[in-house]
């Protein structure tokens, strides 16, 4: 599941993508025109910025900026920055695998085989997603 922290920090990049040729845009804009709590907002901007997907610029006419193009940013790298591994169980995590406890036999468990293809899905939609395809909704 998309934790509350990663929808925001989409509905953040989504905003400044939108407002890219007008430069800067301060956090308090972002957090009122987007319904972000500002203290919130200014974790997950900094998360963006320490990983390249934002610039800031300090001083009077600072703020946030996107670090890359639009078309440059995939949805799957900002969710894994955000929220970690996509897979929705651990048995089938290409990045934190780890086995269940209640486990006997990978290779013949339904419920894991089941949740394969689950995160194969996420991860070919959301790795094959750019900020760019979600703003104009050209997805899929």
């Amino acid at each position: 599941m998309l934790s509350k922290k990663a929808k925001y920090a989409l509905k953040a990049l989504l905003y400044l993508s939108k407002n890219n040729l007008k430069g800067v845009t301060l956090i308090a804009e972002i957090s009122e025109n987007e319904g972000i709590p500002k203290k919130f907002l200014e974790q997950i901007l900094l998360e963006l910025k320490k990983q390249g997907i934002l610039q800031s610029k300090r001083g009077k006419e600072g703020g946030y900026f996107l670090g890359k193009a639009p078309s440059e940013i995939i949805i799957g790298h900002v969710v894994r920055i955000i929220d970690g591994p996509l897979a929705p169980i651990p048995c089938v995590s290409k990045m934190a695998y780890r086995r269940c406890d209640e486990c006997v036999d990978e290779k013949t468990c339904e419920i894991r085989n089941l949740f394969l293809l689950v995160r194969d899905a996420t991860i070919e939609i959301l790795d094959n997603t750019t900020l760019s395809q979600l703003e104009q909704k050209n997805i899929l």
